[in-house]
């Protein structure tokens, strides 16, 4: 049997007519334990099992009190929560877990790779529930709650962008969840309703602001809070607008806010949109707004395991993101596993769909239901090594990671010089052109060009594994007042990877359909499947940083330069991990402006980088001995000149988490 349609078979909505009926008569008259134990003949429960009617499922709705009044109509904002929950565990007195997925999409652009929206009957209960999580797991013992985050959809107040309304949003609803909040039957109405249908468990699932969310609501540290699964999240919203002061994107948080509020905030939020345009000056300068909206500062309140997802070559969310915050939940030992692609923005259930559901099923399982699946004890993190092609680490990064200082120097050609270890004089001059970007940097890394400065090891003679964060430090004498920094880290050699940068960011979406869990006539549990597109390349570039050197002493406070005053400024490149192959060469460009991925300064300025002053910080798998022994043995000349192929230019246009 082929294995999509074994996989298929697993997971979709078909099941014998007798053991279906069987196993839900059985399950109304156990336990959860006992019902998931009969399910599996009897056995400790290793795997929650769809023993429930998914068709017969409880759909209601509540608005949740958050406690706050961000639209000032002197009323306390509710939000709106929809839910999806098993009738047979109500009915028996039995009280099952909750998977919650917090969103400003529901209505306004839709979620998943089909851009679905929330639905309603005549009643205003949910029909649809975007994504697949409630046909799968409502089955299985879970309840499902889709929540609109405030100032969206069919809930109170103010979208605040990350800030207090967003995460209270959320907070809320896991408040009332376990007893602590009060929500109500209708939207201005005064019955109340409790959660006497739950035991206060709670998973947050959700990609981009939906896992920014879940990683905010984290941060309070909230009770019942037992685990999140953030998918190209965001941790620090200025990271999201900022990088060390060079402005990412032309607009801010006020116009993200405009883009997803409903009418109704839309035309009592003027106030919250002039708050978040105040505080985010295109400057670059951090500000209060920013310090409330960073989570990663209050990672030591954070009570929930988080399994954690990114794609590598994410240019929206970009992986700093998920470096920073994986790297402070390991310093507070928060229990965590990790899953990297070579996508783009892209939900795992469109890149590795079969593996997922079934990981997910195990992880929310183990921390909701406490089942003893051993999932605490596989690998801590997967990785995609080339498309569809996935290696683990048994930690993350792993244990024999190093930081290793490597040096630029100059080569026998002004602007094409080598990479080592030994400390290096000389100096290198580059001009920033705002009109080039990553891939015209790279495409001409042999051939000395105005706008960028290439260093290169030699041919390695054993792969070379970066995993981890980079640092580059740059010493450089501007010409003007202004001047920004990029630095990339690049793989030079012939590959076919994930194509991140056509529109897709590396899948291809495909005719067929795969179903997972159980369908009405609302709510189909079927997705199109999706295919890796992928791309020859001569390059790839892994890891990048920016920064507005203007910046150099403060992120709070940015300052003209001293045309011919030489300034230092570390640059934090994003978290990556990826292997250098044998025979690929390791490269670092230095340059100005990355078009499309950071805005140009007001002046265009020409840069002297002193190599003195200059190095990189890698994170080697074997540290110094590992870029030694693969850098040695081998002719550190340059590769020949000419036009070298890699993916398409970084995409323009509108970013939205």
């Amino acid at each position: 049997m082929p294995i999509r349609t074994l996989i298929r078979t697993r997971f979709t909505i078909w099941r014998a007519l007798a053991t279906a009926v069987a196993a839900i008569l059985t399950a109304a008259l156990l336990t959860p334990s006992a019902a998931q134990a009969a399910a599996g003949g009897g056995r400790t429960p290793l795997e929650s099992r769809p023993v429930y009617s998914y068709a017969h499922a409880v759909r209601e709705s509540v608005w949740v009190d958050t406690g706050l009044d961000e639209d000032g109509d002197g009323h306390t904002d509710r939000v709106a929560a929809d839910i999806v929950r098993p009738a047979e565990p109500a009915r028996q007195g039995r009280k099952v877990p909750v998977i919650m997925d917090a969103s400003p999409y529901y209505s306004c652009c839709g979620r998943g790779n089909e851009s679905q929206v929330k639905t309603y009957d005549p009643q205003g209960h949910v029909v649809q529930m975007p994504l697949f999580y409630d046909n799968y797991f409502v089955p299985r013992g879970y309840a499902f709650v889709g929540v609109d985050l405030a100032g969206t959809n069919r809930s109170d107040g103010c979208v605040d962008v990350g800030g207090r309304s967003d995460i209270q949003s959320a907070k809320a609803v896991v408040d009332w969840l376990n007893g602590r909040a009060t929500a109500y039957t209708s939207r201005t109405g005064t019955k109340t309703v409790t959660a006497t249908w739950t035991n206060g468990r709670t998973g947050m699932i959700g990609k981009s602001w939906d896992g920014t969310i879940a990683n905010g609501v984290a941060a309070t540290g909230v009770k019942g809070l037992r685990t999140i699964v953030p998918i190209s999240a965001i941790s620090s919203w200025y990271d999201y607008y900022f990088a060390q002061g060079a402005p990412l994107y032309d607009g801010g948080p006020d116009e993200l806010a405009g883009y997803v509020e409903s009418d109704a905030a839309h035309a009592h939020c003027a106030a919250v949109h002039k708050k978040l345009a105040d505080g985010s000056p295109r400057s670059g300068d951090w500000t209060p707004l920013w310090t409330e909206r960073d989570y990663v500062k209050d990672v030591a309140k954070v009570r929930a395991s988080v399994f954690l997802v990114h794609g590598m070559q994410d240019l929206n969310v970009r992986t700093k993101h998920f470096g920073q915050w994986w790297d402070a939940l390991a310093r507070h030992g928060v229990h965590r596993k990790i899953w990297l692609s070579q996508t783009g923005h892209v939900d795992p259930f469109d890149y590795r769909r079969g593996a997922w559901v079934d990981t997910l099923h195990r992880w929310f399982d183990h921390e909701l239901l406490g089942y003893g699946n051993g999932i605490d004890r596989e690998p801590m993190a997967d990785i995609e090594r080339h498309p569809d092609q996935w290696v683990t680490s048994r930690v993350w990064p792993p244990q024999t990671t190093r930081t290793t200082v490597v040096h630029p120097a100059p080569g026998t050609e002004a602007g094409v010089g080598t990479l080592g270890l030994r400390p290096a004089t000389g100096s290198e001059t580059f001009t920033d052109d705002p009109k080039l970007s990553e891939t015209d940097w790279a495409a001409h890394l042999a051939t000395p060009t105005p706008e960028k400065a290439g260093f290169l090891t030699a041919p390695l003679s054993h792969d070379l594994r970066l995993s981890g964060s980079s640092t580059v430090t740059v010493t450089a004498t501007p010409t003007t007042a202004s001047a920004h920094l990029s630095a990339v880290l690049v793989d030079l050699g012939p590959d076919t990877i994930r194509d991140y940068a056509d529109a897709a960011e590396g899948i291809t979406t495909l005719g067929d359909r795969t179903c997972w869990g159980e369908s009405t006539a609302g709510d189909s549990a079927c997705f199109k499947e999706t295919a890796a597109r992928t791309a020859k390349v001569d390059y790839t570039v892994f890891s990048r940083g920016w920064a507005d050197l203007g910046h150099y002493a403060s992120l709070g406070k940015g300052v003209p330069l001293v045309p011919g005053k030489a300034y230092t400024m570390t640059l934090r490149l994003a978290a990556t991990d990826h292997v250098v192959p044998k025979g690929h060469r390791l490269a670092l460009i230095i340059a100005g402006t990355d078009k499309d991925l950071i805005d140009p300064p007001a002046t265009k300025p020409t840069l002297t980088v002193s190599l003195s002053g200059t190095t990189a910080d890698l994170p080697l798998v074997g540290g110094a001995s590992a870029f030694d022994r693969a850098t040695s043995g081998s002719t550190a000349t340059a590769p020949a000149p000419g036009t070298l192929e890699g993916v398409g230019a970084p995409r323009a246009g509108r970013h939205i988490p």
